[in-house]
């Protein structure tokens, strides 16, 4: 199957990787050359403007999968002459898989639709070690456009790792609930890691982190990328502490707000994550830690 990809950056390079691995054909824009030009080698059908883009598209109904930061990117990629919405035609699908807030996907999807253009908005979880090997993919879209996309999802899914969560919409907000329970999943991992660090024993933080992976309750890829963490810099000493992020969590904490629905470990999460900009802290320096590994997220070195 073919599918454009706009955005080749650490996940959507990676994606379009594997799907030219397994055989695909891709086409891919990217705002900076370099990116492109390095995945022309693997067979990647490089464009270097959204004309040259959906002219390389060679399919009766074309997909556009974009992997680019959520707002003004992908309302400019999208309806900013030329953009999408006059370059595609009737019947053409745009994949939004970035971080995007649902509500916006909404408006965008209402948007396109008045042109015909259909729509599916796309989380999705893993990382980078997820986007070469095999992600999780929560897809919202209309049943028909699913089924017409459904094995690239498969493609580029570890075996049942994708679903349609419901329609245009639930992709982005089932992803940004994920987000919020990943802010307190990682937020007690860091508090834990730092009591163990301050404590009166000599604990080899790496050890623990694959011990408890090994049979325990709270064995996970997290946890794994903890272990990872520790081994590269034991005391996490090259890190700094301020922790980067705090859109979707946002998002998911006003979403809780107007659905009445109490979210106090996210919270704290998130005000944990305000917190570190301006103290030294331990339990700040592991989720930093952590949104590196899992998705190359910048830290700050000392």
């Amino acid at each position: 199957m073919e599918v454009g990809f706009i955005g080749l950056g650490r996940m959507g390079a990676a994606m379009a990787k594997l799907l030219l691995d397994k055989g695909h054909r891709v086409v891919g824009y990217n705002h900076s050359e370099g990116a492109t030009k390095e995945l022309e080698a693997d067979g990647l059908v490089g464009a270097y403007s959204l004309e040259e883009f959906v002219q390389k598209l060679e399919a009766d109904r074309k997909v556009a999968w974009l992997m680019i930061p959520h707002g003004d990117p992908v309302t400019e990629t999208l309806f900013n002459e030329p953009g999408l919405a006059t370059l595609l035609s009737k019947g053409d699908i745009v994949v939004d898989g970035g971080n995007s807030h649902y509500k916006e996907s909404l408006e965008n999807a209402a948007k396109l639709k008045e042109l015909g253009i259909d729509f599916a908005d796309v989380g999705t979880s893993g990382g980078i070690e997820g986007a070469e090997t095999g992600a999780c993919i929560m897809a919202g879209a209309d049943q028909e456009v699913f089924n017409y996309i459904e094995p690239i999802f498969k493609e580029l899914a570890m075996e049942d790792g994708y679903k349609r969560v419901g329609e245009v919409g639930a992709g982005h907000f089932v992803k940004m609930v994920h987000n919020g329970i990943e802010y307190a999943f990682v937020q007690s991992m860091g508090e834990g890691f730092d009591l163990l660090d301050k404590s009166d024993f000599d604990v080899n933080l790496e050890e623990v982190a694959d011990l408890w992976n090994h049979g325990s309750i709270i064995r996970s890829q997290l946890m794994e990328w903890a272990r990872a963490a520790f081994s590269e810099d034991p005391k996490l000493q090259k890190i700094g502490d301020e922790v980067g992020g705090g859109s979707t969590g946002e998002w998911t904490i006003q979403a809780g707000i107007e659905h009445e629905v109490p979210l106090p470990s996210i919270y704290m999460a998130l005000a944990m994550r305000y917190r570190t900009r301006g103290n030294e802290s331990f339990a700040a320096k592991v989720v930093a830690a952590l949104r590196n590994q899992w998705g190359g997220h910048a830290v700050k070195k000392k």
